[in-house]
């Protein structure tokens, strides 16, 4: 509880990641319920029914403490019997977001950690993701991977591009290239800036498609630049909170 009180004054979102066995998630769930975290990760999920259950679970202990928050889930995805089942993962009761635990799925899967493994899980739990608005972590490299920083950073680029939103980090050697490679670029923001300065431009006259810079711009491209600059104004919100 301690811990958890120091991260929430630092201006951080706290999640906790829970046990596998259900004997053992009881009483998980029931001390960070107790410290009031965020979120939980949940490890080993394979498919909706055991994330109904923990969420009865957690309902019941914000019932006891009178707590009118939820205590959301983070779905860690380890094994391949759960990707024809993220739909109805992603659609579980409070569920954020999707993650995959790397080694362990590779480990189902009988191979090593590499992109040529993880490449189509990460495609994966970012399109289950993003068709309902939630986070997508995870890279298709190693977890246990922070001493080839630059073989990092290039996962992180990889992971952006097919549209995973973060990744889960346990070194510190980490943390610098996941927020380097998720944060948009100056070029990214500068080209999002071009593209709404001219489609908001009056003499725009009403035409659904203009050329920006030798590239057509349609209402599609509008959104994703305006997406863009709020994903880097909350990035830049949130870094001068956490500096204050």
């Amino acid at each position: 509880q301690r811990s958890a009180a120091t991260l929430r004054q630092a201006g951080c979102s706290v999640i906790v990641r829970i046990n596998t066995p259900l004997r053992l998630a009881i009483d998980d769930i029931a001390a960070a319920c107790a410290a009031g975290v965020d979120a939980v990760m949940v490890p080993k999920i394979e498919d909706a029914a055991r994330l109904a259950t923990l969420a009865d679970m957690l309902a019941e202990y914000e019932a006891d403490r009178h707590e009118a928050a939820e205590t959301a889930m983070l779905a860690l995805i380890e094994s391949p019997a759960a990707l024809d089942r993220l739909a109805a993962i992603a659609a579980a009761p409070r569920v954020i977001g999707l993650a995959l635990g790397s080694e362990d799925f590779a480990l189902t899967l009988g191979v090593e950690p590499t992109a040529k493994s993880l490449d189509l899980p990460c495609r994966q739990i970012a399109l289950a993701a993003a068709a309902r608005g939630q986070m997508a972590l995870g890279l298709p490299i190693s977890l246990t991977e922070f001493r080839d920083l630059e073989a990092y950073a290039a996962a992180v680029a990889a992971a952006r591009a097919v549209g995973m939103t973060g990744a889960l980090c346990i070194h510190p050697a980490q943390v610098g290239p996941v927020a380097a490679g998720f944060r948009r670029a100056p070029a990214e923001i500068a080209a999002a800036q071009a593209i709404l300065a001219a489609w908001d431009r009056p003499d725009r006259g009403g035409r659904m498609a203009i050329s920006v810079a030798g590239r057509m711009v349609d209402l599609p491209v509008v959104k994703r630049a305006r997406r863009t600059l709020q994903a880097a104004e909350a990035i830049t919100t949130r870094s001068g909170d956490e500096h204050a």
